[in-house]
């Protein structure tokens, strides 16, 4: 294949970006996406030039390190990561515009790296269960009904990519908030911080700086692990539920 990449290079985040084009032939239609920045940073390392800058890890689609936007889209033309998405998605003699994720709370450290601490700090605000040390119970003393069970799995399938945030026109966090409110809500041990949960991650989710949710749905259509919409209806339930226990209107 023989492909243009428009890749958007930054210094830091103080510096001016701008997109930078790079042609190349050869490129194997069984290339991962990221393989394939990686021979680009091969033949620019060996120009002289300074290699494009990416965030990866596992490469498995699993710890979600991975992620930029592709032709406008977050991961690309495919519902899946960027390490997952292959060239054959694409085809020979296209341009391809490479970019990192867009939102404030997401600054950019170099071309398409960006700081994702902010969901770490929402983790920490509140996405975590009490254990009290020395009695841990055995882990099928208490019963979980198979209905709870599938919505907390579902919901614990975010990987953190921050393709919702990429993706929500927005920037708003609340598929992935929610997603981790949801899945520790719908289990026993997360009953204990429930009520406490939603209002401090929420809070911290807006003092990070992400905007409102307005339901468009844009976050669930691209996010890779297909956590549905319907967490934030149960964020939503939550909330209301705890700033209005009685349920009096």
């Amino acid at each position: 294949m023989k492909i243009t990449l428009k890749i958007w290079r930054q210094k830091n985040a103080e510096s001016p970006g701008r997109l930078v084009a790079y042609e190349r032939e050869g490129i194997s239609a069984d290339m991962s996406f990221l393989e394939m920045l990686d021979v680009l940073n091969e033949d620019l390392t060996h120009q002289g030039e300074e290699p494009v800058a990416f965030d990866h890890d596992c490469r498995e689609g699993i710890c979600g390190s991975c992620g930029v936007v592709i032709d406008g889209v977050a991961h690309g033309p495919e519902r899946t990561t960027t390490c997952q998405l292959h060239m054959r998605s694409f085809a020979d003699g296209d341009t391809i515009t490479v970019e990192p994720w867009r939102a404030d709370p997401f600054p950019v450290i170099k071309d398409l790296v960006v700081n994702r601490g902010a969901f770490d700090r929402i983790i920490a605000a509140g996405g975590f269960v009490s254990i009290n040390t020395g009695a841990a119970p055995e882990a099928h003393a208490t019963p979980v009904p198979k209905e709870d069970a599938d919505r907390a799995f579902e919901a614990a399938a975010c990987i953190g990519c921050g393709a919702c945030v990429a993706a929500c026109p927005n920037a708003s966090a609340m598929l992935f908030t929610a997603a981790k409110i949801t899945h520790l809500g719908a289990l026993p041990q997360g009953q204990p911080e429930r009520a406490a949960r939603v209002v401090s991650m929420l809070n911290q989710q807006d003092a990070e700086g992400f905007g409102g949710c307005t339901n468009i749905g844009e976050c669930a259509a691209v996010c890779p692990a297909g956590v549905p919409l319907e967490v934030i209806s149960q964020l939503n339930f939550d909330l209301r539920k705890t700033l209005n226990p009685s349920g009096r209107h």
